[in-house]
Formats: structure tokens, C-alpha cells, sequence
């Protein structure tokens, strides 16, 4: 249905939501970019085309053929610059509540292992790190490690956090109830310090892994005996017990929020 008419082009109602969702797009593109050098190259990159559109209309036969040629090999020039943030953007997608409904683990397992060994690592002062894949598997940072392969438990994961163990330095990887690998190199945050305390190695690379990819990371820092989560950036420091079982839950499972806060009262209930 026609609205109405600039010049000799009618715009209508599909036009609107045409350029309506465009514009939605490249707001969202730009949102996740800024601030970085990328946001800088996106705005570029939209000067040209809005400029190629004027081109096109007004003719400018040279031009075109320029703008033409640089189309050609923009796609390729897109992902080059942006990978970093493409890699954001579907983690971002891979995270959506809709989408993790597709891709269900069976977490109850991993959670309570996770939660006993950390619990047991903590009351003696061994550091650990777990990383717990949510969706999206690591197999590049597996890679890096030393492949297992085993089904999770409490006595293996306090057997490889062990100080006496060869396995101790690095992190543990966990998908799905497996222990794929241990001893992996993970990526260090850019984050060094959180407001005055001043960030350790295994800190970092719990931060910087949740930066990266869809994993909740568990750690237990070695100095201070306390347990902490990275999840999504952030670092939530100095849980008990049941509040680290209560935060994977709720961050791990499937379940709405309702479920999860009934989980809460049963095992405080418990406790």
C-alpha cells in the first residue's frame, strides 16, 4: 500500500520496514562496536555506501566503476577487520535465551561435582580453574592442553588441581559431564584490576575466556582460599558454597527464573 510519493518514488509500508530494520541493524552493529577501532572503519564503511548510492543516482559513471571494484572485495575486507567483533556478535546470538533452548546440556552433574571440588580445593588452598562450556565447544583452546576425555568427578578434579600434579597449571575444560582436556592456556582479560585489588594470572584468564566464548569459568584462588565465577566479562567473587551451586544453576540450566529461585529455597532449605 502506497503512503506517499518523493518525486517519482512511492514509498510504501514495506519501504518503512525496510529501512527501519536496516537502520535497527546498523545501530545494533554499531552499538557493539564502539568504542573500539572498528567503530571508526563501520562509520567508513557506511560513508562509502551512502556515497556510492549517491553516485549511482546522479550518474557518475568513474565512480561508479571505483565503487563498483571496492564492493567487490569488501566482503572479504569486512571479515579481515572485523573478525574480533563478529566473533562478539555471534557469541552475543549464542548466548540469547531462544537459542541455548536448541542446544540443552545435562548440567545437574557438572554442577555438583564442580561445586564439591571447589569446595574441597578451597578448604586446603589449591587453586583451581574450570571452564564450563555452555554452548559453543573450545577446541581450539583444547587443543593447547593435555586431552582426557573422562567423565567428570569430584576425585578427579581435586586429583588434577593437586600442586604435586603435572596436570595443576592451566584450566580444565568441561563439556557436557566430559573433562575434555587439562593444563589449557586460556586468553588473559585486558583487565588487570578490579577497583584496588589487583588481578592474578588465573583470574585474568577466567575473565578472558568468558570475554571470548559462552563458558562459565569456576575458580578458586590459591592465596586466599575463596571461590569466584567469570561468566560474560564479569567476575563475582567470594561465593560460599551455596551460593556457587546456586549461581551455576541459575546461569547453567534451563530452567526459567521462577524454577531457578525455587531452586535457591530447596538448598538453603538443605543447608
Amino acid at each position: 500500500m502506497e503512503l506517499f510519493k518523493i518525486g517519482f518514488i512511492s514509498v510504501t509500508i514495506v519501504d518503512v520496514l525496510d529501512i527501519l530494520l536496516v537502520s535497527f541493524i546498523f545501530y545494533r552493529l554499531y552499538m557493539i562496536m564502539r568504542g573500539t577501532v572498528a567503530a571508526q572503519i563501520f562509520v567508513g564503511l557506511i560513508l562509502i555506501l551512502a556515497f556510492s548510492f549517491v553516485a549511482q543516482a546522479t550518474n557518475l559513471k568513474a565512480m561508479n566503476w571505483i565503487l563498483r571494484t571496492l564492493t567487490d572485495i569488501w566482503v572479504i575486507a569486512f571479515i579481515i577487520l572485523f573478525q574480533p567483533e563478529l566473533r562478539r556478535l555471534l557469541i552475543l546470538l549464542g548466548r540469547n535465551r531462544i537459542i541455548r533452548s536448541f542446544m540443552k546440556l545435562d548440567v545437574e552433574e557438572s554442577i555438583e561435582e564442580v561445586v564439591g571440588a571447589s569446595a574441597e580445593l578451597a578448604r586446603k588452598h589449591h587453586g583451581m580453574l574450570v571452564v564450563i562450556v555452555r554452548s559453543t565447544g573450545l577446541h581450539t583452546f583444547v587443543d593447547t592442553g593435555t586431552p582426557l576425555q573422562a567423565r567428570i568427578s569430584k576425585a578427579l578434579l581435586v586429583s588434577i588441581f593437586n600442586p604435586r600434579s603435572p596436570l595443576h597449571d592451566g584450566a580444565v575444560i568441561v563439556h557436557d559431564r566430559i573433562v575434555e582436556a587439562a593444563r589449557v592456556t586460556l586468553p588473559l582479560s585486558q583487565t588487570a584490576t578490579i577497583g584496588d585489588t589487583i588481578l592474578g594470572m588465573r583470574h585474568r584468564a577466567a575473565l578472558g575466556i568468558s570475554e571470548q566464548a559462552d563458558v562459565i569459568a569456576v575458580l578458586v584462588s590459591e592465596e586466599t582460599g575463596k571461590m569466584s565465577i567469570a561468566d560474560n566479562g564479569i567476575l563475582i567473587r567470594g561465593l560460599t558454597t551455596q551460593e556457587l551451586r546456586h549461581e551455576l544453576y541459575t546461569r547453567l540450566s534451563m530452567q526459567s527464573d521462577k524454577s531457578a529461585r525455587s531452586v535457591w529455597r530447596f538448598l538453603k532449605v538443605q543447608s
